[in-house]
């Protein structure tokens, strides 16, 4: 009969004998050309005065390195593992790891955590940048070129927690209607003059709510509460306008967390929801997010920024902005997709003479017999320059009838020339040329108008020109490759799909995390395969004749 098995915390105090392996040191165990040495090495060079500033000089010292734990950090985004208990599980089993630690205690997760949304804040940045610069000076980084491009990125925020600035500015007018009937009963039972405006409403409830309370301690008020008791006059107009305080202050506090947007999540306030092209529901329904745009070259990013717009046209002038001021180097020349295409990022590039590659909008549509039969556009129409006229398919004259300056959400001023046509009718060809479900007037009545920019005419002329070039061409097939193909790895290859921090600053420091993961990754790729010095892709004859 067996005796009974007692188990114990301690495992190693069990029976078995083991065989001791050799070797005892973990440099034996780790291949030579392992992307874990070329990231320790890349990133031992980088100065690290930033990120041991974060640091307090007073009291103990921290349990692992703070160089050491960006490289645990980095190599861990490097292998897909986000989580800080995964990054302390394999910092316990992982050999890679444990060389990186070199001998050090493995950290605890909740060092980790504090370590990415704490001490990294103020350094990532300036890290990041550091090794752009070393990969330009190592020549892996061309001058010429950048590629950019955006994607939106879930938020770690619950999914039903917006709020709609449009909701929320009407029940505030709800609201204000009903303050200015309560003072109005109020200034009559009290013989006062009180008056709320709209520009200083939460100054005005302040101080009717303080006479109230006043009034209530004057007259000896005792407030009452429960079924079957009677509210004295002071207590129920002090409750009411206290109240109405409350809820302004709230309806404040949302107005200010918009920052322009129209709506924000409630459990981070920087993510803004968006539609989503990944949606898990399947029904086209909004998500917190954060508009994420990065920049690329030599399949490098370059530059990253975390904006709150749901689209990518706001975005160019202040992430160009943002990339002059970090990077010591310009760029001759950007390659974007449609959705940065406006008459003022055009025109901005043109003033900081930058050669910009952006599709136009309708770049797909004008090539099809679609769009060639719709003869209400003004592309479909003859243009004469010297009447300044568009001719429309019956033959008539579509003249110019004034213009107008129209302000931008950004603020951009845009002059707008407009023609109308008086002749339209008994026209044939009127219910083709004015076709729509937004016109307010029955057909009979309708006459053509057009609106047209000419800058931006002019603008979008020369970038048909420089995407159409063989270098055009060219440029287009590598963005697709470089730009998309970076997302491409982060949401497919990587499965970074959702961001583990909250705000921006946070979100930020995470992607950067990423970023130079990324980029480390690439390097061993390029290193191990000999592409060094690559940077753009060639067309293939096939691909010449498509495009």
């Amino acid at each position: 009969m067996s005796s009974k098995i007692k188990y114990q915390k301690n495992y190693t105090e069990f029976n078995e004998t083991y065989q001791l392996v050799l070797p005892l040191s973990l440099e034996g165990l780790v291949p030579d050309d392992d992307s874990v040495r070329l990231l320790s090495h890349e990133l031992e060079e980088l100065d690290y005065t930033l990120l041991y500033k974060a640091y307090s000089s007073k009291g103990r010292n921290p349990a692992v390195d703070p160089k050491t734990m960006f490289k645990i950090l980095t190599y861990a985004y490097s292998q897909n593992i986000y989580s800080s208990r995964k990054i302390e599980k394999a910092c316990l089993r992982d050999i890679n790891f444990m060389w990186l630690l070199a001998g050090q205690k493995a950290p605890d997760h909740s060092t980790i955590a504090r370590f990415r949304t704490g001490f990294l804040l103020e350094a990532c940045e300036d890290l990041f940048y550091q090794m752009v610069r070393r990969l330009k000076d190592a020549g892996e980084l061309s001058v010429e070129t950048v590629f950019i491009d955006g994607t939106k990125l879930e938020a770690c925020a619950n999914k039903y927690t917006f709020v709609w600035k449009k909701s929320v500015g009407k029940w505030e007018e709800k609201m204000f209607q009903k303050i200015q009937e309560a003072v109005l009963f109020l200034n009559h039972e009290y013989m006062q003059s009180f008056s709320v405006k709209i520009d200083s409403r939460i100054q005005d409830l302040q101080t009717i709510t303080r006479y109230l309370e006043n009034k209530c301690q004057q007259d000896g008020t005792v407030f009452v509460y429960g079924r079957g008791k009677r509210k004295s006059k002071n207590q129920k107009y002090f409750e009411l306008f206290r109240k109405f305080q409350e809820r302004q202050v709230t309806y404040d506090w949302h107005t200010a967390s918009f920052q322009g947007r129209n709506n924000y999540c409630k459990t981070d306030p920087d993510a803004t929801f968006m539609h989503m092209k990944d949606d898990h529901m399947l029904n086209g329904q909004l998500k917190p997010a954060y508009n994420l745009q990065h920049a690329v070259n030599s399949g490098f990013i370059v530059a990253a920024g975390i904006f709150p717009n749901p689209t990518d046209v706001m975005t160019l002038k202040p992430f160009l902005n943002q990339m002059e001021e970090d990077l010591s180097f310009p760029f001759e020349r950007i390659v974007c997709d449609a959705g940065y295409e406006s008459e003022e990022n055009l025109s901005f590039l043109r003033a900081k003479g930058i050669e910009a590659y952006i599709k136009p909008a309708n770049y797909e549509q004008i090539g099809t017999k679609k769009f060639a039969k719709e003869i209400g556009r003004k592309e479909n129409m003859r243009y004469d320059k010297e009447q300044d006229c568009y001719l429309c398919h019956n033959g008539k004259e579509i003249k110019r009838s004034g213009s107008r300056r129209v302000k931008t959400a950004s603020g951009y001023i845009r002059e707008e020339t407009q023609y109308a046509c008086n002749e339209c009718g008994g026209c044939p060809y009127k219910e083709k040329c004015m076709s729509g479900k937004n016109w307010k007037k029955p057909l009979e009545e309708r006459y053509k108008k057009l609106t047209v920019s000419r800058l931006f005419e002019e603008l979008r002329e020369e970038e048909y020109r420089r995407i159409n070039s063989e270098e055009g061409k060219k440029l287009r097939m590598n963005r697709s490759i470089q730009a998309e193909g970076g997302f491409a790895d982060i949401k497919g290859d990587s499965g970074f799909t959702r961001f583990l921090c909250k705000g921006t600053e946070n979100v930020f420091a995470e992607y950067i995390l990423y970023a130079m993961a990324h980029n480390l990754g690439w390097l061993h790729s390029r290193i191990q395969n000999d592409k060094l010095d690559l940077h753009l892709y060639e067309l293939k004859e096939e691909e010449t004749e498509a495009a």
